[in-house]
């Protein structure tokens, strides 16, 4: 928007952002640079540079045009270097790392690469720009490229040097600069740029000259128009190569590809400097502001996440059964879970079987914690159950989003935004909300006749705006309506209409775009415009931030695959007032990302990511592959006496049989039935927590949760019997029967879905403890666990703190015992039985030693021999208690299961123990 625009009282001009010269952490990166070429001389005046080169100037005047000039050899750069380094506490280099590529005539292109890491928000832009005057100043370089990967990023740039000129035009006494685009259809700017006096800055897309006019593609009228030979015999590329130019590679790890390297060298650059805050490779770090200390020094706005989860926590954890794998000897199933990686969390397709746990098989995911531990795998009725009792059905996600999550998402971005509306009004800073979403067709959408509709995410957001407008309190706050405080920002097609941009690649159609929200970037600071809530597709994941973004939502109806630090970059940067002042208030400065995750999992990921990219943490937990040891089979041992004794008494493997009374059956899970919580309506659950980033990691702390009813909903019933049926294998009849005489009909209406979930459930411990009340076992002599098994177990890799090395190894089978690391009483059992003489042998059995049982298989933890006064063989079940009332329901019944199997075995005693002294008692 050029001019003046229209306020409630009349004419205002566009607010000017103010910027802060002396900033020291700024300084200190601009000094890591200039430092570089100490010893180069010194800048002298423009009628000292002649054309024959003879001056001893960082200028060189040539027929094509004016170049910069370096006059350092390689070793006196490296000294530079080196003591930049030492001064900024960083690794020395040992030598420096140069890129090298030939040329488009083969000729090779050898230039220095520098690294300047700052983290988002920080001012990174405004660094470089401001060290293109200071190299000007002090060495007289007047030839700059920078190089963006993408047209986001170069809208971006353009902004900041139009809003910075003026700021650098009053420190450096009027310095003549030009600052220009590359423009394919403008080629001729290009022999402007060389013939300039004046300093000279051309921002160009790295895919606007990485096709080289030798390929073949030009052959096909794809190459890029810059290296293409021109009627005059030359390519437009030659007027930058002639120059020398100090190139500035703007995210950098978005251009390490052969071929884009190779690009940046046909520019045959003095040198390159290369800014980031996530360098894929940091040649020759000159300086390093990680995000850890710009977050302790208060350079960046500090971090809250508002989670909104389902109110039953353990719904949230997204469970896909993809399918299933039957064998004669086991069945395993494949599901899809987030998993976190060093890249952060993903969607991840594993293969798992009976014991695995989802909470270790997910890196750690919170979610996953509670009992995610796989009991039974039916294949046969497609579903498989998980040690909590829940039942997850092929076809049927478990804790994928909803429209309710996603809409009181968008409820508390509201509400959010108008309570700090509301707190920072009297200091004159505006508030704005950013909403990234994955379907543009969620927030508009066309008709058959090509008419705009609203999606309903735009309908939602009306909806929570008007509610909170209407309050009494906040009543006076906006002048305007709900429609004209929020727009979308997404690409166009040739009708106009808006689509989802290319995660990969920017059309011509995402320019409109980018440019449109870069360039209103004032206007959407002023607190009388009254656009505050922003929905992009992907077009503002990077290159886009505003300093006064204090809340980010992401609506994705799958979960956000997007980076977190991507995610938070696009509001970190300290908050402006009207007057384009800085606001450096660390209690103001709070960005707060509304996420449809846990906080823990959020900081989880969020902290893999810090790490990812170089970040050290004094207390780090996340695991290291170098961390592993390799647990060996002792293979002697396979034919000791005393492990051949116990392996003969427990190695027979049983069948079991069920009677049960059909009559109790009902009576009892009736009584289960009517003693359920009442049931409500259905809930979320909203939780606030402040995140605490420092060298030690990032901290949590839970600062409030409530419960949100979900309202409005209406059910079509479904047919309880039916669906009961389909997760308990009961008939009808006393499915029918148990309902009637629970007396708990009338909650079916206020939750149908939740009240057939605790149904099935309270019927099924009821039918588990009948069953296993009623079991019966029998030895199958034909059948037996191979003692040749343990040796597949051998060479298998574990983490550290999942193993304990064994002292006695004549003891037992393996050089280390694998044992649940949160585990004491295992841990402690497996020391008792290291020290105690009377231990003759003992072993952790292993998880393919199971025990059939009617609510799912049993794997024991040992097995061994005691001697003292006379010779004993124990199989022992370690807990943190031996009152097995206090164990999950279906440990209970498992437990007593193997009970009733090793009945059935000779001098053998199973125990239920939680130390080892009670083996005796």
């Amino acid at each position: 928007m050029v001019g003046a625009y229209r306020h409630t009282w009349g004419y205002f001009w566009p607010m000017k952002i103010q910027f802060d010269a002396s900033q020291e952490y700024q300084l200190d990166a601009i000094r890591a640079v200039t430092d570089l070429f100490d010893g180069q001389p010194l800048k002298q005046e423009d009628s000292e540079i002649n054309l024959s080169g003879e001056a001893q100037t960082g200028m060189f005047l040539s027929e094509e045009g004016l170049a910069n000039r370096l006059l350092l050899d390689e070793e006196q750069i490296l000294n530079n270097l080196r003591k930049i380094q030492e001064t900024n506490g960083l690794t020395l280099s040992e030598q420096l790392e140069p890129l090298e590529f030939a040329d488009t005539e083969g000729n090779p292109v050898c230039f220095p690469n520098f690294t300047v890491e700052m983290e988002t928000g920080t001012g990174k832009t405004y660094v470089y720009l401001r060290s293109v005057y200071e190299l000007n100043r002090l060495y007289g370089f007047k030839k700059f490229v920078i190089v963006v990967p993408s047209v986001a990023i170069r809208e971006g740039v353009l902004k900041n040097l139009q809003i910075t000129h003026e700021h650098f035009q009053t420190i450096y006494h009027r310095e003549p600069c030009l600052f220009t685009v590359y423009d394919s259809a403008k080629v001729n700017q290009l022999r402007g740029f060389a013939l300039s006096n004046a300093i000279q800055i051309l921002v160009i897309n790295i895919d606007a000259f990485s096709k080289d006019s030798t390929d073949s593609t030009e052959k096909k009228g794809k190459g890029n128009v810059i290296n293409q030979t021109r009627e005059t015999g030359n390519k437009p590329i030659e007027f930058i190569q002639k120059t020398r130019p100090i190139v500035i590679v703007d995210e950098p790890q978005n251009m390490e590809t052969d071929i884009r390297k190779q690009a940046i060298a046909r520019l045959h650059p003095l040198c390159t400097l290369r800014y980031s805050a996530t360098p894929k490779n940091a040649y020759n770090l000159v300086y390093k502001l990680d995000p850890v200390k710009a977050f302790e020094l208060g350079l960046v706005k500090q971090i809250g996440v508002l989670s909104v989860i389902e109110g039953n926590t353990a719904n949230q954890a997204y469970i896909e059964v993809e399918g299933f794998k039957t064998s004669s000897r086991s069945n395993t199933v494949k599901l899809t879970i987030w998993v976190n990686l060093s890249s952060g969390a993903a969607k991840k397709t594993l293969t798992v079987k009976n014991g695995d746990d989802l909470f270790k098989l997910s890196n750690g995911r919170d979610s996953y914690r509670e009992g995610f531990i796989i009991n039974a795998i039916a294949a046969s009725e497609g579903y498989i159950e998980f040690a909590n009792d829940i039942r997850v059905y092929q076809g049927k996600p478990q804790g994928a989003l909803t429209d309710e999550i996603l809409k009181q998402q968008i409820d508390d971005t509201v509400r959010r935004h108008i309570e700090k509306e509301i707190k920072y009004q009297p200091l004159g800073i505006k508030v704005l909300s950013v909403f990234f979403i994955d379907k543009v067709a969620n927030y508009r959408y066309y008709d058959d006749q090509g008419n705009t509709l609203k999606g309903k995410f735009a309908l939602w957001f009306e909806v929570a705006f008007n509610k909170y407008q209407a309050r009494p309190e906040y009543a006076n706050l906006y002048p305007f309506s709900a429609e004209s405080a929020h727009n979308g920002y997404f690409s166009q097609d040739k009708k106009g209409r808006f689509k989802d941009s290319s995660e990969t690649r920017t059309s011509q159609d995402d320019n409109e775009a980018y440019a449109l929200i870069m360039q209103e970037k004032e206007r959407l600071l002023d607190p009388d415009e009254p656009l505050r809530f922003i929905f992009s597709h992907s077009a503002l994941r990077e290159g886009w931030d505003n300093p006064n973004v204090f809340q980010i939502c992401t609506l994705n109806e799958t979960a956000s695959e997007m980076k977190k630090r991507q995610e938070i970059g696009r509001g970190l940067r300290l908050a402006v007032n009207r007057l384009g002042i800085r606001i450096t208030d660390r209690p103001t400065n709070h960005l707060t990302i509304i996420a449809n995750e846990s906080y823990q999992d959020y900081a989880s990921s969020l902290q893999t990511e810090f790490a990812e990219a170089g970040v050290t943490f004094a207390n780090k937990t996340l695991k290291n592959e170098r961390d592993k040891v390799t647990v060996r089979l002792i293979e002697e041992n396979l034919e000791k006496e005393w492990f051949l004794a116990l392996w003969e008494r427990i190695k027979a493997r049983t069948r079991y049989q069920v009677h049960y009374d059909t009559q109790k059956l009902i009576e009892s899970a009736a009584g289960q039935v009517k003693k359920l919580p009442e049931i409500n309506r259905p809930k979320l659950t909203v939780i606030r927590s402040e995140f605490d980033i420092s060298n030690k990691g990032i901290a949590t702390t839970e600062t409030g949760r409530c419960m949100v009813e979900v309202v409005g909903e209406r059910y079509s019933m479904p047919n309880f019997t039916l669906q009961i049926q389909a997760r308990t294998a009961l008939s009808k009849s006393t499915i029918a029967s148990i309902l009637l005489k629970s007396e708990r009909l009338n909650d079916a209406i206020k939750n149908p879905q939740v009240f057939i979930d605790a149904v099935a459930q309270a019927i099924n411990h009821a039918k588990q403890a009948i069953l296993v009340e009623g079991v019966e076992y029998q030895r199958v002599e034909e059948l037996e666990y191979q003692q040749s098994a343990f040796k597949a177990d051998s060479e298998k890799e574990y983490f550290k703190g999942d193993v304990i090395p064994v002292s006695n190894p004549e003891k037992t089978l393996f050089s280390h015992i694998v044992i649940d690391s949160d585990s004491k009483p295992e841990k402690q059992f497996m020391e008792a039985c290291e020290n105690s003489e009377d231990v003759i042998f003992y072993l952790k059995l292993p998880d393919w030693f199971v025990i059939d049982t009617p609510v799912g298989t049993y794997n024991p933890d040992w097995a061994l021999v005691y001697q003292n006064d006379k010779t004993l063989y124990f199989v022992a079940e370690t807990k943190g208690t031996t009152d097995l009332a206090l164990l999950r329901p279906l440990e209970k019944l498992k437990i007593e299961c193997g009970k009733k199997h090793f009945k059935l075995f000779e001098r053998v005693e199973f125990k239920v123990v939680k130390e080892f002294s009670e083996l005796l008692a």
